[in-house]
Protein backbone atom coordinates (compact mmCIF):
# COMPACT_ATOMS: atom_id res chain seq x y z
CA UNK A 1 0.00 0.00 0.00
CA UNK A 2 1.39 3.43 -1.06
CA UNK A 3 1.51 5.98 1.89
CA UNK A 4 0.58 9.58 0.63
CA UNK A 5 2.50 11.13 3.59
CA UNK A 6 5.83 10.53 4.99
CA UNK A 7 6.11 10.25 8.32
CA UNK A 8 8.47 13.01 10.09
CA UNK A 9 11.04 11.28 12.43
CA UNK A 10 12.80 12.46 15.64
CA UNK A 11 14.78 15.71 14.96
CA UNK A 12 12.33 17.00 12.97
CA UNK A 13 10.96 20.77 14.45
CA UNK A 14 7.49 20.24 13.96
CA UNK A 15 7.34 16.97 16.30
CA UNK A 16 8.56 19.42 19.16
CA UNK A 17 5.64 22.02 18.96
CA UNK A 18 2.51 22.62 20.30
CA UNK A 19 -0.35 21.80 17.71
CA UNK A 20 -2.97 24.90 17.00
CA UNK A 21 -6.21 23.66 18.01
CA UNK A 22 -8.02 22.87 14.45
CA UNK A 23 -10.80 25.64 13.84
CA UNK A 24 -12.35 24.16 10.48
CA UNK A 25 -13.68 20.50 10.33
CA UNK A 26 -14.67 20.87 6.42
CA UNK A 27 -13.59 18.25 3.30
CA UNK A 28 -9.71 19.43 3.27
CA UNK A 29 -9.37 17.55 6.84
CA UNK A 30 -11.48 14.80 5.85
CA UNK A 31 -9.27 14.03 2.92
CA UNK A 32 -5.92 14.98 5.06
CA UNK A 33 -7.31 12.24 7.54
CA UNK A 34 -8.24 9.40 4.76
CA UNK A 35 -4.26 9.87 3.47
CA UNK A 36 -3.17 9.97 6.95
CA UNK A 37 -5.15 6.80 7.26
CA UNK A 38 -3.37 5.30 4.74
CA UNK A 39 0.10 6.80 5.98
CA UNK A 40 -0.47 4.40 9.00
CA UNK A 41 -1.72 1.54 7.94
CA UNK A 42 1.24 1.45 5.18
CA UNK A 43 3.84 1.75 8.37
CA UNK A 44 2.20 0.08 10.11
CA UNK A 45 0.73 1.43 13.19
CA UNK A 46 -2.46 1.61 15.10
CA UNK A 47 -2.53 5.38 15.00
CA UNK A 48 -0.62 8.62 14.20
CA UNK A 49 -0.91 12.57 14.94
CA UNK A 50 -1.31 15.37 12.60
CA UNK A 51 2.28 16.51 13.74
CA UNK A 52 3.61 12.94 12.33
CA UNK A 53 3.00 13.93 9.06
CA UNK A 54 4.32 17.73 9.02
CA UNK A 55 0.87 19.38 9.73
CA UNK A 56 0.89 21.45 13.31
CA UNK A 57 -2.96 21.00 14.01
CA UNK A 58 -4.52 19.18 16.97
CA UNK A 59 -5.88 16.03 15.66
CA UNK A 60 -4.91 11.98 14.83
CA UNK A 61 -5.96 8.63 13.60
CA UNK A 62 -6.21 5.67 14.94
CA UNK A 63 -7.16 2.04 14.62
CA UNK A 64 -6.67 -0.34 17.01
CA UNK A 65 -8.68 -3.08 15.12
CA UNK A 66 -11.68 -3.04 18.03
CA UNK A 67 -14.36 -3.49 15.95
CA UNK A 68 -14.97 -0.11 16.07
CA UNK A 69 -13.60 0.92 12.89
CA UNK A 70 -11.43 3.84 12.39
CA UNK A 71 -11.53 7.08 14.03
CA UNK A 72 -10.49 11.02 14.51
CA UNK A 73 -10.26 12.42 17.37
CA UNK A 74 -9.89 16.12 17.03
CA UNK A 75 -8.99 18.94 19.79
CA UNK A 76 -8.85 16.11 21.96
CA UNK A 77 -8.28 16.87 26.04
CA UNK A 78 -7.82 14.18 28.71
CA UNK A 79 -10.21 15.13 31.64
CA UNK A 80 -9.40 11.90 33.75
CA UNK A 81 -7.00 9.21 34.19
CA UNK A 82 -6.93 7.02 36.81
CA UNK A 83 -4.48 4.05 37.35
CA UNK A 84 -0.95 3.07 36.25
CA UNK A 85 -0.01 0.56 33.31
CA UNK A 86 3.71 -0.64 32.05
CA UNK A 87 3.14 -1.50 28.50
CA UNK A 88 6.13 -1.63 25.76
CA UNK A 89 5.59 1.70 23.29
CA UNK A 90 6.74 1.90 19.46
CA UNK A 91 6.42 5.12 17.46
CA UNK A 92 6.42 5.63 14.13
CA UNK A 93 8.17 8.88 14.20
CA UNK A 94 10.88 6.11 15.59
CA UNK A 95 11.13 3.73 13.81
CA UNK A 96 12.54 0.28 15.01
CA UNK A 97 13.03 1.05 18.72
CA UNK A 98 10.32 -0.05 22.00
CA UNK A 99 10.46 1.53 25.49
CA UNK A 100 8.60 0.32 28.35
CA UNK A 101 6.66 2.94 29.64
CA UNK A 102 4.71 3.76 32.73
CA UNK A 103 1.01 5.88 31.81
CA UNK A 104 -2.16 5.81 33.17
CA UNK A 105 -4.75 2.68 32.77
CA UNK A 106 -7.69 4.15 32.28
CA UNK A 107 -8.31 7.81 30.68
CA UNK A 108 -11.55 10.20 29.72
CA UNK A 109 -10.91 11.65 26.63
CA UNK A 110 -13.21 14.83 24.89
CA UNK A 111 -13.05 16.21 21.56
CA UNK A 112 -15.35 16.24 18.33
CA UNK A 113 -15.36 13.84 15.16
CA UNK A 114 -15.18 14.47 11.70
CA UNK A 115 -18.88 15.24 11.56
CA UNK A 116 -17.99 17.92 14.33
CA UNK A 117 -20.14 16.16 16.95
CA UNK A 118 -18.85 15.88 20.28
CA UNK A 119 -17.14 12.98 21.53
CA UNK A 120 -16.80 11.79 25.04
CA UNK A 121 -14.86 8.85 25.66
CA UNK A 122 -13.82 6.74 28.20
CA UNK A 123 -10.63 4.17 27.27
CA UNK A 124 -8.97 1.45 29.08
CA UNK A 125 -5.45 -0.33 28.31
CA UNK A 126 -4.82 -0.52 25.06
CA UNK A 127 -6.85 2.14 23.29
CA UNK A 128 -6.31 4.37 26.20
CA UNK A 129 -2.61 4.36 25.44
CA UNK A 130 -2.79 4.99 21.64
CA UNK A 131 -4.74 7.96 22.93
CA UNK A 132 -2.54 9.32 25.45
CA UNK A 133 0.67 8.68 23.14
CA UNK A 134 -1.53 10.47 20.13
CA UNK A 135 -2.32 12.82 22.55
CA UNK A 136 1.64 13.87 23.37
CA UNK A 137 2.92 13.96 19.87
CA UNK A 138 0.23 17.33 19.83
CA UNK A 139 1.25 18.72 22.71
CA UNK A 140 5.61 18.27 21.12
CA UNK A 141 5.78 14.81 23.57
CA UNK A 142 7.54 12.19 22.09
CA UNK A 143 8.11 9.39 24.14
CA UNK A 144 11.72 8.97 24.71
CA UNK A 145 10.88 12.02 27.10
CA UNK A 146 8.30 9.37 29.32
CA UNK A 147 11.68 7.29 30.11
CA UNK A 148 13.63 6.94 33.24
CA UNK A 149 17.33 7.37 33.46
CA UNK A 150 18.79 5.02 32.28
CA UNK A 151 16.09 4.15 29.51
CA UNK A 152 16.61 7.62 27.82
CA UNK A 153 20.55 7.35 28.04
CA UNK A 154 20.09 3.99 25.55
CA UNK A 155 17.30 5.96 23.76
CA UNK A 156 19.47 8.79 22.80
CA UNK A 157 22.50 6.52 21.66
CA UNK A 158 19.63 4.59 19.77
CA UNK A 159 18.51 7.81 18.52
CA UNK A 160 21.65 8.98 17.14
CA UNK A 161 22.13 5.98 14.86
CA UNK A 162 18.70 6.20 13.92
CA UNK A 163 19.00 9.71 12.70
CA UNK A 164 22.44 9.01 11.34
CA UNK A 165 21.02 6.41 9.21
CA UNK A 166 18.50 8.65 7.88
CA UNK A 167 20.83 11.22 6.65
CA UNK A 168 23.16 8.40 4.95
CA UNK A 169 22.25 7.79 1.37
CA UNK A 170 20.12 4.12 1.41
CA UNK A 171 22.26 1.02 0.46
CA UNK A 172 21.38 -2.62 -0.80
CA UNK A 173 17.76 -3.50 -0.57
CA UNK A 174 16.21 -0.15 0.86
CA UNK A 175 17.91 2.00 -2.44
CA UNK A 176 16.67 -1.03 -4.72
CA UNK A 177 13.38 -0.22 -2.99
CA UNK A 178 13.62 3.37 -2.55
CA UNK A 179 13.14 3.30 1.11
CA UNK A 180 15.21 5.39 3.78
Amino acid sequence: MDSPHTIRIIGDPVLRERAAEVTDIDGRLARLCEDMFSTMYAAPGVGLAAPQVGVAKRFFVYDVEDHVGPQVLINPVIEESEGEWEFTEGCLSIPGLHFDIVRPRVVHVTGRNLDGDEVSLTAEDFLARVIQHELDHLDGVLMVERLDEDQRKAARRAVRKLQLEATEPPTGLAARFGLR
